[in-house]
């Protein structure tokens, strides 16, 4: 496990898990299902080279989905070797494309997407490397700066 990982709140974590190993071929290392009520109390599961945590919603805790919130500010990155082939994979699976793939000026391409249970999710590919001063000059040019 990494020094930081993702633990994400779902409302329907059973569905969630089906959802990751279909549209991201995570894989699940382990869950904890609540004996009172039959809830996901602790999932994880392995995406390519990292990992993420999930649950489901306990409010009690204070673990709340986005659904339940009314949305994130949170984007989850993935780094991908095919972003137009994982972005389908993900959208044929029930995720919501909020931008298409896309060429960057910063050296990737990426997708945005909407999972089913709220979280966002940016696919990128990295096609070109730039330095962080090409980055920058690059976005003044697009923005006229």
């Amino acid at each position: 496990m990494s020094s930081l990982t993702p633990y994400l709140v779902v409302g329907a974590a059973a569905e969630a898990i089906a959802f990751y190993r279909a549209a991201f071929a995570a894989e699940e290392l382990f869950r904890m299902t609540d004996p009172a009520d039959g809830r996901i109390g602790h999932a994880e599961l392995k995406i390519g080279d990292g990992m993420i945590m999930l649950s489901d919603e306990y409010p009690d805790f204070g673990a709340i989905s986005p659904d339940t919130l009314g949305g994130s500010p949170v984007t989850l990155h993935l780094a991908t070797a095919n972003v137009d082939d994982d972005a389908a994979r993900a959208a044929q699976a029930g995720a919501l494309t909020l931008r298409a793939p896309a060429n960057q000026s910063f050296g990737e391409r990426t997708a945005l997407l909407l999972d089913p249970f709220g979280h966002r999710w940016m696919l990128s590919q990295t096609i070109e490397h730039v330095s962080p001063a090409e980055m920058q000059e690059r976005w003044n040019r697009e923005t006229g700066a």
